[in-house]
């Protein structure tokens, strides 16, 4: 399945303890994205054995990015020069207009949103993005969308198939419906899990107000270690604040 390399889930416990932290928010019904933790998404991906779905689902995984932020990249948006991979995205809230003779006021907000770097530190991924760039021969269409898809539809259909041939093995997922857009909220969640900081996790997912980031934070609420405690027998207070023992 080759999606996981070399940090999976760094919270103490691992892979265990984020499925039990998942299970207590939905429990306690906090206000959290529905996500997917990495070994699931490597699953899942193996249920997309086309290659252009699963390069497109991977993308999202591997960036955070909107589903229209994703289907608006060129093969000039990537870069595979050096050791430090990225991808540049045009940060789109909006879904993409239809075109026109004139501009509307969403186009031009399109032509003038900031574009984010996004880091590719999977080795792994960013081999599999450079084959499909040879098999496609996209290096040569510097300014043509890296996806042939028409409609934001598309990728939700591939993956509710995905899912079904997933559930045909026996095999079932926590989040359900599965959209391109739990790849965003589990891209946000893995670095959270991995120990990056929610400021840069912000502009990692280009969003303007840091409140927006903070939600994905509620749930590390319940990773509290099971080493604390607040009970102290009394003599041994009485004797860290240098007072006589009563006994």
């Amino acid at each position: 399945m080759g999606q996981i390399s070399r940090s999976a889930i760094s919270l103490p416990g691992g892979f265990a303890r984020a499925v039990r932290l998942r299970e207590m928010a939905l429990a306690a019904s906090l206000d959290v994205p529905r996500y997917l933790l990495a070994p699931e998404i490597a699953v899942l991906l193996d249920y997309l054995p086309d290659l252009r779905q699963r390069m497109l689902i991977e993308t999202l995984w591997n960036t955070g990015a909107r589903i229209n932020e994703a289907l608006a990249l060129t093969p000039g948006d990537v870069f595979f020069n050096g050791d430090l991979p990225f991808v540049r995205l045009r940060t789109l809230k909006q879904r993409a207009p239809r075109p026109r003779r004139r501009p509307t006021k969403e186009e031009q907000q399109r032509r003038e949103a900031p574009f984010r770097a996004v880091p590719l530190p999977d080795a792994g991924y960013v081999r599999r993005l450079q084959g499909y760039f040879a098999t496609f021969k996209l290096l040569t269409r510097r300014a043509t969308p890296m996806w042939d898809v028409a409609s934001q539809e598309t990728p939700r259909n591939w993956l509710r198939a995905a899912v079904r041939r997933a559930a045909q093995d026996g095999v079932t997922f926590s989040v359900r419906p599965i959209t391109p857009h739990t790849f965003r909220h589990s891209y946000a969640m893995h670095l959270l899990m991995n120990d990056v900081h929610v400021k840069q996790v912000q502009a990692l997912m280009g969003h303007k107000r840091l409140e927006n980031t903070e939600i994905y934070t509620r749930i590390f609420a319940l990773d509290v270690t099971p080493d604390l405690a607040f009970s102290l027998p009394v003599d041994e207070a009485r004797g860290l604040l240098a007072l006589p023992s009563l006994r």
